[in-house]
């Protein structure tokens, strides 16, 4: 299964239906509010999210710090202003 970006679009984030599926990578990367999600494609509609990826949503929300925080890892959560 291959890994989509997802834009954040308001609401709930746990939810899938705060996100929309986006066509290209995401420039923003860094800030205090969600931007993106890279997640497998059958983690946002219908399903729920996966444990990493709402653990990795609520890390964001909390430090303002692109997920995972784990140094030279590919983000998985991307952030903005």
């Amino acid at each position: 299964m291959a890994r989509i970006w997802y834009a954040y679009v308001g609401g709930n984030p746990q939810e899938p239906s705060s996100w929309f599926r986006a066509t290209v990578k995401p420039s923003c990367v860094t800030g205090s509010n969600l931007c993106a999600i890279y997640a497998y494609s059958g983690d946002i509609n219908p399903a729920p999210f996966s444990i990493n990826s709402s653990n990795y949503i609520s890390n964001a929300l909390i430090s303002s710090v692109p997920q995972p925080s784990i140094p030279a890892t590919k983000k998985y959560i991307y952030l903005k202003n």
